[in-house]
């Protein structure tokens, strides 16, 4: 897939302009999210996200449980290395301290841990997508 560099262009603009943190522009099978951030104890501003995606993602379901939130931002991934066990499945028992997932940013390997005991109910995020500071990427119940 090429992707108009054009739209990541556009999309960066719009960002200024219009003091946002993140845009998102979906078109057919195509998805662009472009996200920003400002350093603590800078004016400089960093681009943190630009990504496409071929599938549509709409959940308006509620799960209830003990949401588990990114520390920081930067890149997901269920696994130590592509092709390689996933820390977290749907249904699998954790306990408080075990890692969950990976976030890398700035080339680390930040492994995030779970914050409690229990089952997991939920996923929130894909393997190798951007997130952000609090965001919720495993529901525990």
């Amino acid at each position: 897939m090429k992707i108009d560099r054009n739209i990541i262009k556009e999309l960066t603009d719009y960002l200024n302009e219009f003091n946002l943190t993140e845009i998102e522009y979906a078109d057919k099978d195509t998805k662009i999210k472009v996200s920003k951030w400002v350093a603590p104890n800078s004016n400089e501003t960093v681009s943190v996200a630009a990504s496409t995606s071929t599938s549509t993602e709409v959940k308006s379901k509620f799960i209830s449980g003990i949401e588990v939130k990114s520390p920081i931002i930067g890149t997901a991934y269920l696994a130590a290395e592509p092709g390689a066990k996933k820390f977290a499945e749907v249904g699998k028992k954790i306990k408080k301290g075990e890692t969950v997932m990976i976030v890398e940013a700035m080339k680390t390997m930040n492994h995030v841990p779970s914050t409690a005991d229990g089952v997991i109910k939920e996923i929130c995020v894909e393997d190798g997508q951007p997130v952000e500071y609090g965001q919720t990427i495993i529901i525990v119940e």
